[in-house]
């Protein structure tokens, strides 16, 4: 058996000392970033664009389980959550603010491999890391994000612009990454009763992927330059039937969706038949997406139609109606908030 590494303390390093390590691989990537890392304050410069400033917790036992989330996955997933704000209001992210609360029981390289993962999806995104802090937890790891980007004047989306007969568009595929955390809440537990089990979860890789390092369609940024701004929009984080009362109570509005118009992938079909759990229900009840929730004037069906990212759901109506979905089979069921859970 290899010798197992001897983990570094926190307090071997001091505060400075490890905001230095976890920052050496920040590198700056946006001309509206004047000053990074180093300094009191960042320095950010956007000329005449509209900032927008979004910002996130997540809590170890709350919203994540260190059990089965690899700390590089966390790191990841947690700057995606934090920009998918910024990219729901039609803005391009451009700065991350990441601030870290540790208990002693972390190590060096456990919070080495948290910002490998940070770092990753900076590159990816093209989002700079510029500033942060670190503290001392008594209640686990707790992570801060904020998120910072730009938009042009005059077309950042809000929540409240949706009109009746306008297109209910979703990017994606819906309740995967719900389905993913079945999976894995059910191989914990297995792993309580028999530690030497080895289970093969490769016919599950997709949904697992998207619960552990989910992405937000950034792309969708480039076709509205296209095709133009939506009317209204939302990143789909807490589940579709309580962003589309989001939606639809900011623009004093109802709608309708078709569930056999719900872009629900065959893994999430499969696993749900396998646990009883209905895809429908977790498109529509599920969390963590990320995907993006909006709506278009009706006379752009025939442009939406040629892009294959874009789904058309339903359509918004008069308020007095109501959120409604109307069944494969026909029937018509009032939505409710139920959404997503954090466990």
């Amino acid at each position: 058996m290899a010798e197992q590494k001897e983990l570094t303390p926190i307090s071997a390093l001091g505060e400075f000392g490890l905001i230095e390590r976890i920052t050496k691989e920040a590198r700056c990537q946006n001309l509206s970033t004047k000053l990074g890392v180093g300094d009191d304050a960042a320095i950010l410069d956007f000329s005449d664009h509209e900032t927008l400033i979004s910002s996130d917790m997540l809590v170890e036992g709350v919203h994540f389980d260190l059990s089965y989330m690899p700390l590089k996955h966390l790191g990841y997933k947690s700057v995606v959550v934090s920009i998918s704000d910024i990219v729901a209001m039609n803005g391009t992210p451009s700065q991350i603010i990441v601030s870290i609360g540790a208990s002693a029981r972390t190590s060096v390289e456990a919070l080495d491999e948290l910002y490998s993962g940070i770092n990753d999806a900076c590159k990816h995104y093209q989002v700079d890391l510029v500033g942060g802090d670190t503290v001392s937890s008594r209640s686990g790891l707790v992570i801060s994000m904020m998120a910072i980007g730009y938009v042009e004047k005059g077309k950042s989306v809000k929540r409240s612009g949706a009109k009746a007969n306008d297109l209910i568009c979703v990017t994606g595929d819906l309740g995967a990454a719900y389905m993913g955390l079945q999976i894995l809440i059910r191989e914990k537990e297995v792993f309580k009763v028999n530690p030497n089990s080895q289970p093969d979860l490769s016919t599950y890789e997709y949904i697992i992927q998207r619960q552990l390092k989910p992405e937000t369609p950034v792309n969708m940024l480039k076709i509205f330059e296209n095709i133009g701004v939506p009317t209204s929009m939302i990143d789909i984080s807490d589940g579709l039937s309580s962003e589309l009362i989001h939606l639809c109570k900011a623009s004093k509005t109802g709608c309708v969706i078709y569930e056999e118009q719900l872009p629900i992938d065959h893994t999430t079909v499969d696993f749900g038949m396998e646990i009883q759990i209905d895809g429908t229900i977790a498109a529509m009840n599920g969390g963590e997406d990320y995907e993006l929730l909006f709506t278009m004037p009706l006379d752009m069906y025939d442009t939406i139609k040629r892009y294959p990212e874009i789904r058309v759901i339903g359509h918004m109506t008069d308020e007095q109606k109501g959120c409604q979905l109307i069944g494969k089979d026909g029937t018509l069921v009032q939505i409710e908030a139920q959404g997503y859970s954090h466990s």
